[in-house]
């Protein structure tokens, strides 16, 4: 029991709890009892912990707080941590091996390098009013890609400098909404891999979520 008194002291003593080891988990912020969580998930001397979404519903203050927490917990207590988060700047920061995960299966997976330099060039998001061929755009110079349906095109270019007033002007008659510029990151690998943004992605997963509910009802 010493061992354990010890080891649950000390846990609260890295984690800045020590002060309040005696007050109650109801009197605790939403960052403290974060805290608290990582205190229990090492208590027992673990060689690997998960962690599901920890930082979601967090302020920017606390969230950066945590990405230090839980990279001191690999450096200092030697500890694998999995993690699954839905916050592409979270993954790049925090995990030295990446899986990309698309409706429910493993798309892609490696280091945040390598998943980087998948994504040859650009890649031009634009969304426009209405329906939008996009073969004349896949005959300019320095496009290698255009790939999307409807009103939203995702353009692969060597280029965005030199080949975005070509799209632009070819696109002259047609009512843009949104044109967006995204660099090789691992935002523009999940867009690449999966066709949709990592937002939503999500709003797909709430979405089966309670379509499974419902059915479960039934």
């Amino acid at each position: 029991l010493k061992d354990w008194t010890d080891t649950a002291r000390k846990l609260l003593d890295y984690l800045g709890l020590s002060d309040r080891a005696d007050s109650k988990v109801k009197e605790f912020s939403t960052g403290m009892r974060k805290k608290l969580e990582i205190a229990l998930a090492l208590l027992h001397n673990p060689s690997v912990i998960f962690m599901d979404e920890p930082t979601i519903g967090l302020d920017p203050g606390t969230r950066r707080m945590l990405w230090d927490l839980i990279r001191g917990i690999n450096r200092n207590y030697g500890v694998t941590v999995l993690l699954t988060t839905h916050y592409i700047e979270e993954a790049d920061a925090l995990c030295e091996r990446l899986a990309i995960i698309s409706r429910g299966k493993i798309v892609a997976a490696g280091t945040p390098s390598e998943l980087k330099s998948r994504v040859k060039g650009e890649l031009i998001e634009v969304e426009t009013e209405g329906v939008t061929d996009p073969s004349p755009l896949r005959l300019l110079e320095g496009v290698r890609e255009v790939t999307g349906e409807g009103n939203r095109m995702i353009i692969r270019v060597d280029s965005s400098e030199e080949t975005l007033p070509l799209i632009l002007s070819k696109m002259n008659t047609m009512s843009i909404k949104k044109i967006n510029v995204q660099k090789p990151s691992l935002e523009t690998v999940f867009l690449d891999i999966t066709g949709t943004r990592i937002d939503e992605e999500q709003q797909m997963d709430i979405r089966k979520f309670y379509a499974n509910i419902r059915r479960a009802r039934q």
